[in-house]
């Protein structure tokens, strides 16, 4: 048994409360159970319980075991000098605070519906994929629908905090909105290599050249360690002399990446870092400001139509250096530029959002998910098997939420859709 169920049952109050004692036999009202806390301390504050006909105010904790309590440490610990009360899943051990005084206890094995608990046991103990699988369409959608609002905002304070804290570093807006963009355009294999490569070419080194294509061409190329090879190839060649005066210029030599950094197996050509390097190339030659039009626009056709960029004419033609492509090189497509919306665009609104407390911002990322189609890979698949509503970006990305942070690790009873699975009477 994992500790959140008898949080579960602490929470909701889900055991019989018919002559309820501790285990000293003091007799125990409870007038409010406290509020979850989910930082560090006790789980539960505020609590208010009457003990032996005494009113008590403050903390309660809650175990499996009444052993964990020295397991934890928290006999050591004055945080948990005002626990009140231990509530417990099985009662094995008398548990102190650090003056030594005994703390009441009561133990909840024997006041809880055995058909509950083996409703909890099957999710937790689950080796599908979801564990509700087989009972998700029973689920009132209303459910549903509130954890996947929990869940998309969760997910997109998460991928904003990645623009707070470069914003808390003094970066400005426009550089965070360049690292987040670059990450984006490595998508999942290259993210990280694309990341360095940002944090190693700052943008405004990248601003003083934005008129001509060829240099952010041999700036990006060559802090990505594409350069160090010998080519017979006449835009090779070019691009490493180009490379070699700019690094010498900007000091670039010791912040190079390595090629072997840079991963092309299994990729579609179209994904190499080649081609990308290349797209993110036009799209700073073409665009100035980037954060402000992310920031001002909220049209996903807009940015559909501004962000379909295709390369220059050499990576029109070829997929690497010095290979001849036997057919025309697609620019980035819509599915990509998809992809940077709703992982660049509507984070940096919602950072915008919180740091300017400006609720317009987040709205409107939030719409911009509503409008934008929803994405199609293992995990939509996975919910849409189970005739889960996948309709747009918003239910995509909560549903993928949900599966990462929920599903994977049998966390049922942190989840609404979980508990209401375990409640069903």
């Amino acid at each position: 048994m994992k500790e959140d169920f008898p949080i579960f049952l602490w929470k909701y109050q889900y055991f019989s409360k018919n002559q309820l004692t501790t285990t000293q036999n003091e007799e125990v009202n409870i007038f409010n159970p406290g509020q979850q806390n989910f930082d560090a301390g006790p789980d539960f504050a505020q609590s208010r319980i009457n003990i032996d006909g005494i009113n008590w105010f403050g903390h309660v904790e809650v175990h499996v075991k009444s052993s964990h309590w020295v397991l934890h440490n928290h006999q050591n610990d004055q945080a948990y000098d005002m626990v009140i009360l231990h509530v417990v899943w099985e009662d094995d051990a008398p548990v102190r605070r650090t003056d030594g005084s005994l703390i009441p206890t009561i133990e909840l094995k024997d006041r809880v519906d055995i058909e509950l608990f083996n409703r909890y046991k099957y999710l937790s103990q689950s080796l599908e994929k979801i564990p509700c699988n087989y009972k998700i369409n029973q689920v009132d959608k209303l459910i549903i629908h509130s954890m996947l609002d929990k869940t998309v905002m969760q997910r997109l304070e998460r991928k904003a905090d990645f623009v707070i804290n470069l914003v808390k570093k003094k970066f400005t807006w426009e550089e965070a909105t360049y690292r987040l963009l670059a990450q984006n355009f490595g998508f999942k294999t290259n993210k990280e290599a694309f990341l360095r490569l940002a944090e190693s070419l700052p943008l405004k080194i990248i601003d003083k050249h934005r008129d001509n294509l060829f240099q952010i061409e041999a700036l990006l190329f060559g802090v990505a360690g594409f350069l160090k090879a010998d080519l017979a190839d006449d835009y090779f060649g070019r691009l490493k002399a180009e490379y070699k005066f700019l690094a010498h210029k900007y000091r670039l030599g010791t912040v190079e990446l390595n090629k072997v950094e840079w991963k092309f197996l299994r990729m579609r050509p179209g994904n190499f870092p080649t081609i990308r390097l290349a797209q993110f190339a036009q799209l700073y030659h073409r665009n100035k400001n980037l954060f402000s039009v992310f920031k001002e626009v909220n049209s996903w056709q807009f940015f559909v139509d501004n962000l379909s960029i295709n390369q220059s004419e050499y990576w029109r033609n070829h997929y690497s250096f010095g290979k001849v492509s036997g057919a025309l090189v697609p620019g980035l497509g819509k599915e990509s530029v998809y992809n940077l919306v709703i992982n660049t665009i509507v984070p940096l609104k919602v950072a915008f959002g919180i740091i300017r407390e400006d609720q317009y911002q987040i709205d409107a990322a939030i719409r911009l998910l509503e409008e934008l189609p929803a994405e199609v890979n293992k995990v939509t698949k996975l919910w849409g098997n189970l005739e889960v509503k996948v309709a747009n970006a918003f239910d995509s990305q909560g549903l993928m939420e949900l599966f990462d942070k929920f599903c994977l690790g049998n966390k049922c009873l942190n989840c609404n859709i979980g508990i209401s699975i375990v409640k069903t009477t």
